[in-house]
């Protein structure tokens, strides 16, 4: 009984998707961006921070949902654990790349010697103003009821 209850909580376990924050970045050149000028680097830097952002959100969802059926499942319904997705997909390995990029793209940007003040801001201070605009949302909902 102890071998099935195992192998379930390891199947369980293998079977969530990763909490984007536990997500490290690929490796991708700086070398890859040597031919764009500062503006350039600057509007790739903009679209590859809203699409980390966007992926970011998507995987904690999918990560917290699943957190929600293992905990079910080992709780109360065994069974559910089957319904579980299956490990990190696509959007994880996108999400991946983009934040390599972005990284690339910060270095090209020191190496061309371009206004850092003047770039997007970085994934990581978009998913966190995100967050704090959530927050301030949901605290402005409970205190109008």
């Amino acid at each position: 009984m102890k071998i099935i209850v195992t192998l379930f909580a390891v199947l369980a376990i293998a079977g969530c998707a990763t909490s984007p924050k536990k997500i490290s970045s690929s490796y991708v050149s700086p070398l890859k961006y040597s031919s764009y000028d500062c503006s350039q680097i600057r509007m790739e830097m903009d679209y590859v921070s809203q699409r980390t952002s966007e992926l970011y959100s998507s995987l904690q969802k999918e990560a917290s949902a699943d957190a929600v059926q293992m905990g079910v499942g080992l709780v109360l319904f065994w069974p559910t654990l089957f319904m579980l997705e299956g490990g990190d997909g696509p959007e994880a390995a996108e999400y991946a790349r983009l934040k390599g990029e972005y990284e690339a793209l910060r270095k090209a940007a020191i190496e061309k010697k371009c206004d850092l003040s003047m770039l997007p801001p970085s994934p990581d201070q978009l998913i966190k103003e995100k967050q704090e605009a959530a927050k301030e949302e949901r605290k402005s909902g409970r205190s109008r009821r």
